[in-house]
């Protein structure tokens, strides 16, 4: 196994080792820059002469760039050497590119910056879940993707309240943007420090069993099933729509996509645990359930304060969702770690640009209660569909 993550977390000791915790820092802060800007494009864009197409086109059109580097740049993770820097180009990229949008003048430039956003992320996110997977003992993969995600999620709340702040004061919205740059600097402080600091990891000394990675339908069935889960959820931008239309005011949004992030924060770190004490299967198909569930009820005519709180329940479905599907993936590729990421955010990234286009053009055309209704229907069958797909974990080979 090659990589360039291990600092001592496989001695079995149940703490998280201190890789994890960096590259956790290191998300908030960037989460906390990318979240002053994300609730604020649907305004953003309506405001340039966009409709609710082209709001979830945001999100399919970045998603797929991101999906596509993904399924190459999780190949090149797993070369000796190449993940330091296909982390720190990842995260340099969005980070430069993000205070840009700030001077965009028509709706398809924002649009256009968010996808060059995407490619940093693309080219980051296999070789740092490979790194975060590498440095963790096995049976705490769950809870290391979970703290990881909570810290995110934490980063989230800030940058968002950040822009609340800023915009209730009188803050112009491409001002906000612009401040990006400043989270954005302490990002790569942190990052550089981190990533020196990790060193090359090492197998077990005297380990009875060499771990193989799935391969066919073992892998494949999971992750089909997990891409199917992403097909049919509604993006979270036309969510914020159906919110502004439910009457939740413009200046209001990023206040609430704080309380989104505070309970997917708080929700994150449970959810890993409950995956690492019953399993992935379990974990994912409560997430899909419940999500399904709260999108079905946002698809009704509700008040202002009902419509946020449920809104806020879908952060509880994220809890559950990601650090299970991040640990499956995990165990389903303990060797070429950096390729099963790749090809499980490849294969995910790819669903959402049809889910968005789709979705967007239904809640444009036939209302956000048919959308919000069909998601919720196929989101539920496929959780249902998930409970009779085997979660298998990693597979021992006897050494020789």
């Amino acid at each position: 196994m090659t990589s360039d993550e291990s600092d001592g977390g496989l001695d079995g000791s149940g703490r998280l080792p201190p890789t994890v915790k960096g590259l956790s820092l290191v998300s908030l802060f960037n989460d906390f820059a990318s979240e002053m800007v994300y609730p604020l494009l649907p305004a953003f864009i309506t405001s340039l002469g966009g409709g609710p197409a082209l709001v979830a086109a945001l999100d399919g059109a970045s998603d797929l760039t991101s999906a596509a580097l993904k399924w190459v740049s999780g190949r090149w993770a797993d070369r000796p050497g190449w993940r330091k820097p296909l982390i720190l180009v990842g995260y340099g990229t969005a980070l430069v590119i993000r205070p840009f949008i700030a001077f965009a003048g028509v709706a398809g430039t924002v649009l256009g910056f968010r996808v060059i956003d995407r490619v940093g992320k693309g080219l980051r996110t296999p070789a740092r879940d490979a790194m975060i997977a590498g440095a963790t003992p096995p049976l705490l993969l769950g809870r290391a993707f979970g703290f990881h995600r909570a810290a995110d999620h934490f980063g989230a709340v800030l940058g968002s309240l950040a822009a609340w702040l800023l915009l209730s004061r009188g803050v112009a919205v491409r001002e906000v943007i612009a401040w990006t740059w400043l989270p954005g600097l302490v990002v790569m402080m942190i990052l550089v420090g981190v990533l020196r600091r990790a060193g090359a990891i090492r197998l077990p000394a005297g380990s009875a069993v060499t771990p193989i990675d799935a391969t066919g339908r073992v892998f494949w069935g999971p992750v089909v099933m997990l891409s199917a889960l992403t097909l049919f959820r509604v993006p979270e931008a036309v969510l914020l729509l159906r919110l502004q239309g439910l009457g939740v005011p413009v200046a209001t949004i990023p206040l609430v996509w704080a309380g989104l992030h505070v309970v997917r924060s708080a929700a994150a770190y449970p959810g890993g645990w409950l995956s690492d004490r019953i399993g992935t299967r379990g974990t994912v198909a409560a997430g899909g359930l419940l999500f399904g569930g709260v999108v079905h009820l946002l698809g009704a005519p509700l008040g202002e304060a009902t419509a946020v709180g449920l809104f806020l329940g879908l952060g509880v479905a994220s809890g559950l969702l990601e650090p299970a599907e991040r640990a499956l993936v995990a165990q389903l590729a303990p060797v070429r770690t950096g390729r099963g990421f790749g090809a499980y955010h490849g294969v995910t990234g790819v669903a959402a640009l049809p889910a968005a286009l789709g979705f967007g053009w239904i809640y444009e055309v036939a209302g956000p209660s048919v959308a919000l209704s069909l998601s919720a229907l196929l989101m539920a069958l496929t959780a249902v569909g998930w409970l009779v797909i085997r979660s298998p974990g990693p597979r021992p080979r006897p050494t020789r």
